[in-house]
């Protein structure tokens, strides 16, 4: 893929994972395709971002687990992951990170890789940006508003009238990637990422695009129901053929 920027990917997988009642890390679930979570997240970030694209990890419940099933990425540590959320763990990454924007996700996301394909017209203006579904908005999810402007103006779980639901894919731009850093530090430890965005957007002025990826099948495994509606998923689905176009 040809990009102005460097990108780089972050997939956030620190999190005991309880509720799902798994005795490995979520991410480490195996799927109907015989890949786990994490295995279809690398397959998908390599074939629409390019085979090189630089990918961090961020773990802490038994990371030992996910660092020998995928030696050949790079590795941020928690070391409080079990007193800590997203929001804590994302700042982990972003201070670790080369310039350049950050392409990140939740560690427990099943997706269409084609959401990836969609979203490059905003990797490669380098725009801040969080994927959404707009068929959905759950009780339980992270839901938003946006602004007369069209961009987000609020990112929570208990947003009223919310127009849709964050998927967990998100990208910061590095313009703004110093900002968001700065608002993550002054989370609460058991925020969640979205309330550093909500933050960076309200007293710093972040501009951040709510991408609409309804089309395509992105499903969050939390619950075992979750898990069913991920391994619905058709198989066609699942994978992406690298495009020699887009490969730089």
């Amino acid at each position: 893929m040809s990009h102005s920027l460097d990108l780089q990917a972050v997939v956030l997988a620190a999190g005991l994972g309880t509720r799902l009642g798994r005795p490995l890390p979520k991410s480490q679930t195996q799927l109907r395709d015989g890949r786990t979570i994490m295995r279809q997240q690398m397959d998908n970030l390599r074939s629409a971002l390019g085979a090189e694209v630089r990918i961090t990890v961020v773990v802490g419940f038994q990371a030992t687990a996910i660092m020998q099933a995928h030696p050949e990425v790079r590795f941020a540590y928690n070391e409080l992951f079990d007193a800590t959320n997203t929001s804590k763990s994302l700042l982990r990454a972003l201070e670790t990170s080369h310039p350049g924007g950050v392409l990140w996700m939740n560690g427990d996301v099943v997706f269409d890789p084609r959401v990836l394909r969609h979203v490059q017209p905003w990797l490669e203006r380098d725009e801040t940006f969080v994927c959404v579904n707009t068929e959905a908005v759950g009780d339980e999810e992270v839901k938003y508003t946006v602004d007369d402007a069209g961009y987000v103006q609020e990112l929570s779980k208990t947003v009223r009238g919310g127009l849709g639901e964050a998927v967990g894919i998100n990208y910061v731009s590095a313009a703004a990637k110093a900002v968001l850093i700065e608002e993550l530090r002054v989370c609460a430890d058991t925020d969640y990422f979205e309330r550093g965005l909500e933050t960076a957007i309200a007293r710093r002025g972040m501009r951040v695009l709510p991408v609409d990826v309804s089309m395509f099948d992105v499903v969050e495994v939390d619950f075992e129901d979750d898990l069913l509606r991920a391994d619905r998923i058709a198989a066609g689905n699942l994978r992406l053929e690298p495009d020699s176009s887009l490969v730089s």
